[in-house]
């Protein structure tokens, strides 16, 4: 399936190979993986992917997927190169992963972390992957100015530090050529704390590897009718569901291409429509005060208590006119962090819009008194007029109907105007 979405060739017959080396997350001496030379082939190859970074359009070639066997993980206490000893934890140690391939053709640290994206969304619309699970997708970085040798950076464990690693790196890279000296192959590791690059080892070549057929597992094909019979059941991958969006729902492009970045994002505004049967109101608190506090509470949507139907009763209030769009926000922002449906929160808090006339007329009054020197500056500057209408929301703490309000000012400010 991962082969297809990234429109790949999938040979119709495939084998495995032994990559030779020692180290102590692979103490058997030997990886399982694949092997793309003398004649031996992956099982897939010569693919691509479609990215959208920095205004330009994209085409990154993805070379090879080939399956291997995960390493165990080292563990240090504090930085890679400080501690005083290593734990190798090795519960995942020859559990099958899958290894994709790109050509060096991404340019900046930015595309690495929006191609990252791209592939973290396919692999989840597929529903082969979770993304959010901590290791479940990890990248090796590598990285080289004109002129430099190519340097790895190993297990980098999420974009944003895909980005800074990669980032850094070019700035260790250049500051070296500057000052004359080599950039050497060899492969590095990332320091998540200090935000540099550490050295490892002196990166292999590849005839170090001295691979060989895997002489415990047998060849294997893959049929033209097995290959139709995934095509078959293929899901709708994230480009398609972006255009569907706009097409079916009437959002623009950019709030399409922000939902499918993420699956979970994407699947829980479809929702939200399907109850609410407004895309645009949906999608614009989707991706902004809904992505804000989830990121405030550092949690993933899927692990978050709040649901499409809760969402949509607190975007029922607005048009209501039972709370103003400024308290959903603060509304919204309890819902996260405690699972609560707004209503309840709302009648607790007494949160309710004041939109009675004789009550806001009393509020003015009030402000009116507290700021004479505002309302002398109002009948003649509109700035003093919103700062009186200000103070009142402010008094308020955003309850008061700010339509309503407003006119209340005006009305009182015409009413003392003295006489000429």
């Amino acid at each position: 399936m991962v082969a297809l979405a990234l429109e790949c060739t999938i040979p119709g017959h495939s084998y495995f190979h032994r990559k030779n080396y020692y180290y102590p997350d692979m103490p058997k001496n030997f990886q399982i993986s694949q092997y793309d030379r003398s004649g031996a082939v992956p099982v897939a190859a010569n693919g691509s992917v479609s990215i959208e970074a920095e205004g330009k359009a994209r085409l990154i070639s993805v070379t090879k997927i080939q399956i291997e066997e995960d390493p165990g993980k080292l563990v240090h206490l504090g930085s890679i190169d400080t501690s005083p000893y290593t734990f190798v934890d090795y519960n995942r140690a020859g559990v099958a992963l899958l290894e994709i391939i790109t050509a060096p053709i991404l340019v900046s640290p930015k595309e690495a972390r929006v191609f990252l994206q791209k592939i973290r969304s396919i692999l989840e619309h597929l529903g082969v992957s979770d993304g959010r699970l901590e290791g479940a997708m990890r990248s090796d970085a590598n990285i080289s100015i004109e002129g430099g040798k190519r340097v790895e950076v190993k297990n980098i464990s999420s974009f944003k530090e895909v980005e800074r690693a990669l980032s850094f790196e070019i700035s260790r890279q250049r500051s070296l050529s500057a000052r004359g000296q080599r950039v050497v192959m060899e492969t590095r590791h990332w320091d998540e704390v200090r935000r540099v690059t550490v050295s490892l080892r002196t990166k292999e070549e590849e005839h170090d590897y001295r691979y060989f057929p895997e002489g415990d597992l047998v060849p294997f094909s893959l049929s033209a009718v097995f290959v139709d019979a995934i095509k078959n059941r293929m899901p709708e991958l994230p480009d398609a569901r972006r255009e569907r969006l706009v097409r079916d729902y009437g959002i623009p492009l950019y709030d399409a291409v922000v939902l499918t970045g993420d699956k979970g994002l994407v699947d829980f505004f479809e929702e939200c429509v399907k109850l609410s049967h407004r895309p645009k109101d949906v999608s614009n608190w989707v991706m902004t005060d809904l992505q804000r506090w989830l990121h405030e509470q550092a949690v993933e949507l899927g692990d978050a208590r709040i649901t499409p139907g809760s969402l949509v009763r607190l975007l029922q209030l607005i048009e209501k006119g039972t709370i103003s769009g400024k308290i959903a926000k603060t509304v919204l922002r309890e819902m996260v962090r405690t699972g609560r449906e707004p209503e309840d929160i709302v009648s607790e808090q007494k949160l309710v819009r004041i939109s009675s006339e004789e009550e806001i007329g009393s509020l003015v009054e009030k402000v009116f008194s507290e700021n004479p020197k505002a309302v002398q500056d109002a009948r003649t500057d509109e700035k003093a007029t919103n700062y009186l209408v200000g103070k009142l929301m402010q008094a308020t703490r955003g309850k008061a109907d700010p339509n309503l309000a407003n006119r209340v000012i005006r009305e009182k400010l015409k009413e003392t105007r003295p006489e000429q």
